[in-house]
């Protein structure tokens, strides 16, 4: 079954209790903290082990798991320790982007070295270390993913499959999902208008209201037997009122509870959550 989330990154304007509350009220089954350097550190990495009693107490409370975590960066001495955070707490997978420059082979190669050096100490810890192709950087679409894939050799090596991303890279989601999908661990979601750089307005990144065929690429993950989990990751501007990224994140979750449901990969029962 697949289980839907929320990166948490979309209610960074408020702490993570209120994040957890709002979630849990629009139906998900599950959070992605977000541990993002400068944007959004509802997990900090910095002090962990402090947070992670609050942290797990409020994830139970609201009748939610950790699904994930996201970093972004490629930073080691940060990477270990999101990677012993997610082993305590019990986060399975850590989040990453690529890093590096789109059409650079030398930033290529790097990337690849370094996501398979920090997936080799991810094993250490019983997690998963996943990486998406990100608009500019040296992974980017769907060949460079595929290059990463068959260099990195770890079993805790994953693929985040964010199919704006690949929408904005001008490749359609839904026909690439299949080449890819043996090492897909985590996806990211959210809808764009337009193949743009950005990710735009967060009213436009609801799914559903963008140019995606999302219909067409939750019956790719369906038909590939995908089974892990399904996060919003929405990001915008600052000062968005606690009402505005709530609407965001129920619209979201009503669009693909109803796609899954009706491809028989969510049970009817879990949208009845309370």
């Amino acid at each position: 079954m697949i289980k839907l989330g929320v990166n948490s990154v979309l209610f960074k304007d408020f702490d993570f209790a209120t994040a957890a509350r709002q979630i849990a009220l629009c139906g998900y089954d599950g959070v992605e903290i977000s541990a993002i350097k400068g944007m959004c550190e509802h997990l900090e990495l910095d002090r962990w082990k402090e947070q992670a009693p609050e942290l797990r107490a409020i994830v139970e409370e609201n009748g939610l798991e950790f699904l994930s975590m996201e970093v972004a960066s490629l930073d080691e001495e940060r990477l270990t320790k999101a990677f012993e955070a997610g082993a305590e707490i019990g986060i399975p997978i850590i989040n990453v982007g690529p890093g590096g420059k789109s059409g650079d082979d030398g930033d290529l190669q790097q990337s690849i070295e370094t996501l398979y050096r920090l997936s080799k100490k991810a094993e250490t810890y019983g997690v998963t270390l996943c990486v998406k192709a990100h608009v500019g950087n040296a992974i980017y679409n769907t060949p460079t993913t595929l290059r990463a894939m068959n260099e990195i050799s770890s079993k805790a090596f994953g693929i985040d499959m964010d199919p704006s991303h690949i929408y904005r890279g001008n490749e359609n989601p839904e026909e690439e999902l299949a080449r890819v999908i043996e090492r897909v661990q985590h996806i990211h979601i959210r809808d764009c208008k337009g193949r743009t750089k950005g990710p735009g307005d967060i009213q436009n990144q609801a799914c559903g209201r963008g140019d995606i065929d999302l219909f067409a690429y939750c019956k790719a993950m369906v038909d590939a037997n995908y089974s892990g989990p399904v996060c919003l990751e929405v990001i915008g501007a600052n000062q968005h009122t606690l009402a505005d990224v709530s609407i965001v994140a129920a619209e979201s979750y009503g669009y693909l509870n109803a796609c899954l449901k009706s491809l028989g990969a969510r049970e009817a029962n879990l949208a009845q959550k309370g």
